[in-house]
């Protein structure tokens, strides 16, 4: 909330939403997560939603995504770039990929290596979809829109070289990647805009001014 209320002040008008099974939003897809190849259709559907209203329309619309929803941003670029035509810029917090936030709570729970072999297999199972389909490093060369990414360097659940790919695959050349240095909490990161909101907030500015 302080995040929204920062961007409100300084005069931004904020749609922000639940994807599908989070918060106060519907169940649907049978209730799973699919690490955004699902929850890709609730990106693509704010932006319908915002087009679609007389008092809306018309506005100037940038994107804020943080995790599991800057994951679910890539996706929908992938499956409908159209969509984004008139999107000026992407502010992204900490996009992450499934099999390796995985892999570090199982190691750090300091489970047996091999047992994320039947964690693929159970996952596959319950919801159909694998970890190879799961691919925010391939959705990310899809990315159509000025984008500044920030991630928390030595993010204890995940890897470095993850965000950091997604970041060389981005197609565009306005881009940015911010790492946040100094802790291995990855909710540092979430906190991050409204800790120190400068660098996001300049993005927008310069893209939506």
């Amino acid at each position: 909330m302080p995040d929204y209320k920062i961007l409100h002040d300084a005069g931004y008008n904020v749609l922000a939403y639940d994807l599908r099974n989070f918060g106060h939003s519907g169940a649907a897809n049978g209730g799973i997560a699919s690490s955004g190849i699902f929850e890709s259709r609730d990106v693509l559907g704010s932006l319908k939603y915002v087009r679609s209203r007389d008092d809306t329309r018309e506005m100037t619309v940038a994107l804020f995504s943080r995790c599991l929803g800057c994951s679910s941003t890539f996706r929908a670029m992938t499956d409908d770039p159209a969509a984004f035509r008139d999107v000026r810029c992407l502010v992204g917090a900490q996009p992450v990929t499934m099999k390796i936030i995985v892999e570090r709570r199982l190691i750090l729970l300091g489970a047996p290596a091999d047992l994320i072999n039947d964690l693929k297999r159970r996952v596959l199972l319950r919801t159909g979809i694998g970890f190879a389909r799961r691919a925010p490093t391939e959705w990310a060369k899809h990315v159509c829109v000025p984008t500044f990414l920030y991630q928390v360097h030595d993010d204890v659940l995940t890897r470095p070289n993850d965000v950091q790919t997604m970041f060389d695959n981005i197609p565009v050349a306005d881009k940015k990647l911010q790492w946040i240095h100094g802790t291995s909490a990855r909710w540092d990161g979430y906190l991050e805009f409204q800790r120190r909101p400068r660098p996001m907030m300049d993005w927008f500015e310069k893209h939506m001014g």
